[in-house]
């Protein structure tokens, strides 16, 4: 790390104080610890580069240090980070960059036209094809996905290295020994989880009655998403029947025929239909189908949050991934990104029949107090086989419940949390610092410090008046 100073000009206070936007809205913490300012002006075209090791990020920097593509010898901007007094002297605009990867602005984010074009061929002969055709489909264009080296499988987690560089840096800077910030989840929970049914056909409706009753049985409660159209009928008396039973209800795509996103006239009126339907349902919550998705279309959709964003997508049809565990803004609309492998991927893709691969991402997630979201479709857990692994995964987070402060979330209820969360603020009450604001009652206030080089977390136990470390890796 270079540590002298090196003049260069001054970018606005208006721009600074952009400038650490990003980090400040994920920890909450007071005006003064976070200082930032750009060392001189940024490349023109934005890039591949590192800010750390396995920290792949994509945007602009100083003198063009990134690459076009991807290679295994990107430039690491870590040690070009400089210290003016309190104040870091970044190589890159760390908004933009977290931008870049939670929005999926970067190159294999985004459907080319051969994609495109490819797509629009599938779903117009798919009604002439079965399941069976289709999985073989899907795993001939899965071929080779491991060698992608971004977005990192089975979990990504740039953006929470990015902001936890950023944070120790900025420890380092101000001289200070610890940083206070507001806990990610509410009571001080480690991290949270959340399950969701995707209701894709007749038959998966039909067999929500059952899933139902298996989800009671290991105290589970899930968010069912409903296609309004042409799958299936949609009674008031079922979805009065999974809201009775503790369930929400959420509305998914129009009528799952895969070309949501396709031209922007047309979504703007299914958006119209989807919106609908959200009132009708009384639902917060949308996922689109099959995740298809455009980041910056999401202003015509009236609901409080979408749930159509993979971490990482190595095996779905739109590759990408948002590169980060946590929920995040896409304007108004707040992101609760899907964070684990799917239930048909799993199973039909890679046609593996255990949790393994969920309770790794899922210690990958809890490592970062991340949010764990789930999608598990009705259809694909009808046979026998699929259902016990469902119930594997279900009595492994029911033992995960008993053993760790864990919180278990609706997505309705985590949309609250952190929309009430985002308007809470730390304020200093004489020696001490208090967390104020609507809802703070549930908030737990934190310390970040460096121990041994590693930025360590300090959540207090507001029970117990105890600090409880979490190192963040």
């Amino acid at each position: 790390m270079q540590v002298e100073y090196q003049s260069m000009s001054r970018a606005s206070a208006e721009d600074e104080r952009t400038l650490v936007q990003a980090v400040r809205d994920r920890y909450r913490c007071p005006e003064g610890f976070l200082d930032f300012r750009l060392s001189e002006e940024l490349s023109p075209d934005p890039g591949y580069f590192q800010f750390g090791p396995d920290t792949t990020c994509y945007g602009r920097t100083l003198k063009s240090a990134h690459q076009a593509q991807l290679s295994s010898s990107l430039c690491d901007t870590l040690p070009s980070v400089l210290f003016d007094g309190t104040q870091l002297v970044l190589p890159f605009d760390p908004n933009e960059v977290i931008d870049n990867l939670r929005l999926e602005r970067y190159p294999s984010g985004q459907l080319g036209k051969c994609e495109k074009a490819l797509k629009g061929i599938y779903y117009w002969l798919r009604p002439l094809t079965n399941r069976s055709l289709r999985k073989g489909i899907q795993r001939l264009r899965a071929v080779n996905w491991q060698k992608r080296r971004f977005p990192q499988w089975p979990v990504d987690t740039t953006v929470e290295n990015i902001c936890e560089n950023l944070l120790l840096l900025s420890l380092r800077a101000s001289g200070v020994d610890r940083i206070p910030f507001i806990w990610f989840w509410p009571d001080g929970a480690r991290g949270c989880v959340s399950m969701t049914h995707d209701v894709e056909a007749v038959a998966g409706r039909n067999f929500c009655a059952q899933l139902l009753d298996i989800d009671d049985s290991f105290g589970i409660k899930a968010s069912y998403q409903i296609v309004p159209e042409g799958r299936y009928q949609v009674t008031p008396e079922f979805l009065s029947r999974l809201r009775d039973r503790g369930s929400e209800v959420g509305v998914q795509d129009l009528n799952h025929d895969g070309r949501l996103f396709d031209e922007r006239e047309e979504f703007r009126r299914r958006a119209s239909l989807i919106n609908r339907y959200g009132r009708e349902y009384g639902a917060k919550g949308f996922r689109s189908a099959v995740l298809y998705r455009k980041p910056e279309w999401y202003e015509d959709l009236d609901f409080s949050f979408d749930m159509s964003m993979p971490n990482v997508a190595k095996l779905d049809p739109q590759r990408g991934g948002c590169c980060t565990v946590m929920p995040y803004l896409i304007g108004d609309i707040l992101e609760l990104p899907l964070t684990t492998i799917q239930d048909y991927s799993l199973f039909q893709v890679l046609n593996e029949h255990s949790i393994d691969l969920w309770r790794v991402q899922l210690e990958m997630i809890l490592a970062k107090n991340g949010l764990a979201s789930f999608i598990v479709h009705p259809d694909y857990i009808i046979e026998s086989e699929t259902q016990e692994v469902y119930k594997d995964l279900l009595a492994m987070l029911s033992e995960l419940r008993g053993r760790e402060a864990v919180w278990f979330a609706l997505p309705n209820e985590i949309d609250s949390w952190w929309r009430a969360r985002s308007r809470m603020s730390i304020v200093k009450d004489g020696e001490s610092w208090q967390i104020v604001g609507e809802g703070a009652e549930r908030a737990v206030l934190a310390f970040a410090k460096e121990v041994d080089g590693q930025l360590v977390y300090e959540p207090t136990d507001a029970s117990q008046g105890e600090l409880l470390l979490c190192e963040a890796k």
